[in-house]
Parts: structure tokens; sequence; C-alpha cells
């Protein structure tokens, strides 16, 4: 009788956890690892399109992870002086969330738990070896069938297998916090419209995000230090949005700045090492599709894994049908965030011009229309 094969999981992200579900479900044993006390993601909220939606029912955490959250319908393009550029309409046939980030982690990781997989807080693992060994923190040595680096941009265990081709720091970041919806916000019963409203080199993204919260991100150049002050500077952002002044003024102390980055692989596995999320193909938040490609290339490489029974050839494939795709993503998520460093009146054109062109639609829906590897027996 063949034994359970083992994987070691690093990160309890969206790529870390939605690995372990997969591999869960397909019989493996898995242990994950987050070094942190709590299964806490960076970040306030998030869109989850059609293809990540795919994955987190394929997982078993769609119902937990979508209760409450409103069907966004409608983003909206506005200068300056609050005047709308553009308006997209997404396809009603494909489904978008905009959903609070801290629900679907707890939904995947009940998930995960409820697959046997064990979830181990406080457990930091720093560096791997292409024949499977997962190197503690404390200098305890564990070994698996696989070993999945899901921890992060900063990935130490992607690191220590020298596997970027490049890693590059983008010139813009953001603040993104939680707030309350006001009595006001609440009763107007429209929480599936998101408005993208920039001034100079500044933007803040406004979006419902549940029946109470809503989700706001600041974005800035990285070398606007007052923009980019944590707690956030309110004067000099209600002089950049005075029409969004009531909003700033509601923003609390609780927030934190990150900066956006890219980063490339020369290769997505080692040996028996397989490289996920931010770890192996980091990108802007343009198109709102970060979480979307890490759950997507986590439950593909537990399908080509159960489907392929050599684990060599299974990485293999496994990246050459999905790399492709994320490279694209990356590449339109850096490009849509080019007009950040421009002056404003081509910023305006560019934005103006992006909205309506159906080739460029088309581009920034690609990911979101796509089918994800073991998700084509789904309605």
């Amino acid at each position: 009788m063949q034994s359970k094969r083992h994987a070691e999981v690093v990160g309890g992200g969206f790529s870390g956890l939605a690995a372990a579900v997969a591999l869960a479900q397909r019989g493996w044993s898995v242990t994950l690892h987050e070094r942190s006390s709590e299964l806490r993601p960076s970040g306030a909220g998030i869109y989850i399109y059609e293809n990540g939606l795919r994955v987190l029912e394929k997982l078993g955490a769609y119902e937990e992870a979508v209760k409450g959250a409103p069907f966004a319908h409608t983003r909206e393009m506005r200068d300056e002086h609050n005047r709308v550029l553009s308006v997209h309409r997404w396809d009603p046939s494909k489904r978008v969330f905009s959903v609070v980030r801290q629900r679907v982690i707890n939904a995947m990781a009940n998930a995960a738990r409820q697959h046997g997989v064990e979830i181990v807080l406080g457990s930091e693992a720093i560096a791997a070896t292409p024949d499977g060994e997962l190197i503690m923190a404390g200098g305890q040595t564990r070994k698996a069938d696989l070993i999945v680096a899901g921890d992060g941009v900063n990935s130490k265990l992607r690191d220590s297998l020298g596997l970027v081709a490049k890693r590059k720091a983008l010139p813009d970041g953001a603040i993104r916090v939680l707030i309350p919806r006001t009595a006001e916000e609440m009763a107007s019963g429209d929480g599936g419209t998101t408005i993208e409203n920039w001034s100079g080199s500044r933007r803040i993204l406004y979006t419902p995000v549940s029946e109470t919260e809503l989700y706001i991100a600041f974005t800035m150049l990285h070398s606007d230090e007052i923009g980019r002050r944590t707690p956030i500077d309110r004067d000099t952002w209600k002089r950049s949005f005075p029409h969004w002044a009531d909003l700033i003024d509601r923003i609390g102390d609780d927030a934190r700045y990150d900066r956006f980055e890219y980063v490339r692989l020369k290769t997505w596995s080692a040996g028996r090492v397989a490289v996920l999320g931010d770890a192996a193909h980091a990108l802007p938040p343009n198109i709102g599709q970060g979480a979307g490609c890490s759950m997507m290339n986590a439950l593909s490489l537990a399908y080509y894994l159960d489907r392929e029974k050599d684990m060599a050839t299974a990485l293999r494939v496994w990246e050459h049908n999905e790399r492709p795709l994320t490279e694209h993503t990356q590449r339109i998520s850096v490009f849509l965030g080019l007009p950040t460093t421009w002056p404003t009146p081509l910023r305006r054109a560019f934005l103006t011009l992006a909205g309506k062109s159906k080739w460029m639609i088309a581009q920034r829906t690609k990911t979101a229309r796509h089918v994800p590897v073991g998700t084509e027996d789904m309605r």
C-alpha cells in the first residue's frame, strides 16, 4: 500500500492556504507554517473575480468567504475635480465581489482544518533544500515529499534556493484601511460601485466590502513622503481631495504603507520545492489579480501533482501551463500603473482611453475570464 504523501506549506496567506486545502483534498497530509501568531493578511479589502471565486468554490470556502459581501458591478474613474472620466461595468455573467480580506483567509483556514491540515502558528521557516528538507528558525529540520513556499514577497525559502531572476521595487505604493460605513452610506443601497479617484499622482479607491464596512486605499508615489506617512496626514490628503474631506476625517490611526513590487523567478520550482504567490510573481494591484493568480496556481499545482506520477514532470507541466497567464497579468498590472508617474493631462487622457478601449478592457479582464485548471467541471 502506498504511503500518504506529505507536504510542508510555508505561509498562511492566499497561496499557502489554497495549496494546503487543494493538496489535502487529494489525500496529502499537510502541515502549514505561519510565522505570525495569527492568520492575519496584510491589506484590508480585496476584489475576487470569477477566476478566484471558482477556486474558492473548489476549496469549499466560497460561501463563507463572500457572505455579506457586495456584488461589484460598476467602477468609476474620476479626476481631481471629481468628474467622471470613464465607467466600466463588469459582465453580469462573471462574478466579482469586493470582500474583507480577513473573511477570505478565515474561510480558507476553516476549509483547511476540515480537511485535516495542521496549521502551526508562530512557526518560521528560513530555508529549504531541493531534496525536500525544510529548515526552521530554531534549527530544526522537517522532511517532506513537497515543500510549498508561499511565504510572501520577502520569501526566505525562495531566496535560499537562488530562484530570483528579477525583483524590482515599483515607483508607487498604498495605504489600505477598513472603516465603518455611515448610516447614510448603508441606506444608499449601492454597495456595488467602486470609485477610483485621481488627483495628481495620488489616488483614492473607495470600495464597499460588506454591509457595514468600506475599504479605502490611498495610493501615491513612493517619493511622496507626506502622502505615504502613517498615520495618514489628513490635511495633505484633504487638500488633494477636498470632496472626500468627511471620509478622510474618518480614517483611524491603524494603518500601514506597502510599496508595490514586481518579482519574476528563473523557475517556479527546485527539486521538491514549489514557489507560489507573491514569492513567485508579485505584482501591483492595478487589476486586482494578485490573490486570484495565487489561488489558481495553488489549485493547479495540486491538480498536476495528482495527475502526474513523477513529481519533476508534474512541476514542469504546471509551470509551463500556468506561467504565461500569470506573466500576462503581471505585465498588464505594471503597465496600468505607469500613469502614476505621468503629467496630469497625459494621465487623464490615458485613463479615459483605457476605460473605453475594447482591446485594453480585454487585456485587463483576460485573467478574470480564465477558467482555472481544476474547475473545468463546474457550471
